[in-house]
């Protein structure tokens, strides 16, 4: 395969669904990552994700729709909570978890009884569900477009960069606007249950439901990203506070890269150092982008200043606590 990174003109449109129906994957944008879909519904086409990927069987994969009245196809039960949740945040960076129909394989739920559903807003994404769904298809299965693990992927040179001929086409939509994943609340079992943090926040889901989702448990189905280590460089990251950044940035001399966000670079430092956005928003657009940029130097270490505990924070901060396989040294 040859992948060619595409303008997302209607031809290009028609191509990547031409390719899904036969089988093969497709890389496309979301607002919130870049996602390497296929037919959800050809169970051998979602195989060749977990290939492409490296990604473990037993890892559910999320199914993007073009519209609400899809969810009956891949869910038995919608409790009124997750139909709320639905008509306020889809399209959107949202997904959720609901008890799967008999007819969803054990491919995409990882061997589950329950499958993860969104429906995103990019403009492409809707536009490539869209035309797949006038097609005959029901849903595209498009986890992250990485290697497992990896840096999430937030521009189409990123899918080409980690997957290469392993996607026959990449629809190029310019960098995502949210730049971390979706939000994810499961249903099935008792009270929801919010099992990552993303791009809608946690107070939002709160007021729609009524009362707060409860935190995962030993119960807890398995979802995209919230394994302990995630999003992780290649190069070794640990998180600092500014202080502890001081000290060791000067230290390092030039064999650390540094993601700094309010400590101004040392005239005396020689390596790869990104000041990053002082707000949330804006930081987590950026933050794949800029662990990618540090990642591909020849550093040794990525330093990353811990940013703040504040509930506009949370998803960046679970971002980086994965990144770092949970480490958060020195932290004021």
């Amino acid at each position: 395969m040859n992948p060619a990174i595409t303008a997302p003109t209607p031809a290009a449109i028609a191509r990547a669904v031409e390719r899904l129906r036969a089988g093969a994957l497709v890389a496309f944008p979301t607002e919130t990552v870049y996602g390497l879909g296929a037919d959800a519904d050809n169970q051998d086409a979602v195989r060749a994700i977990f290939a492409a990927k490296g990604r473990p069987a037993d890892h559910p994969v999320i199914v993007h729709l073009a519209d609400n009245a899809q969810l009956p196809h891949w869910a038995r039960e919608i409790p009124p909570g997750a139909r709320r949740l639905a008509d306020a945040f889809w399209p959107g960076p949202l997904t959720l978890i609901l008890p799967r129909a008999t007819r969803v394989s054990d491919a995409v739920t990882g061997g589950q009884n329950r499958v993860g559903l969104r429906r995103p807003s990019h403009p492409v994404a809707r536009a490539l569900l869209d035309a797949f769904t006038a097609a005959g298809g029901k849903g595209i299965a498009a986890p992250s477009a990485n290697r497992f693990g990896r840096i999430s992927p937030t521009t189409a040179q990123h899918v080409l960069d980690d997957l290469g001929d392993s996607v026959a086409l990449i629809l190029d939509g310019g960098a995502c606007e949210v730049g971390i994943e979706s939000t994810i609340v499961a249903f099935g079992d008792g009270e929801p249950m919010l099992l990552r943090l993303g791009g809608v926040p946690a107070a939002e889901i709160e007021y729609v439901l009524g009362r707060p989702p409860r935190a995962p448990d030993a119960d807890a189905p398995r979802a995209s990203g919230t394994l302990a280590a995630h999003y992780a460089p290649r190069t070794p990251a640990r998180i600092l506070s500014a202080s502890a950044l001081a000290s060791a940035s000067m230290e390092s001399a030039g064999s650390v890269a540094v993601l700094a966000r309010t400590f101004t670079r040392p005239a005396q430092f020689a390596g790869a150092w990104i000041d990053a956005p002082r707000d949330a928003t804006p930081y987590a657009h950026d933050l794949y982008a800029n662990l990618r940029a540090l990642d591909a130097t020849d550093a040794v270490a990525i330093l990353i200043e811990a940013v703040p505990d504040d509930t506009e924070w949370h998803a960046v901060r679970d971002r980086l606590m994965r990144a770092t396989s949970g480490v958060d040294d020195d932290r004021d």
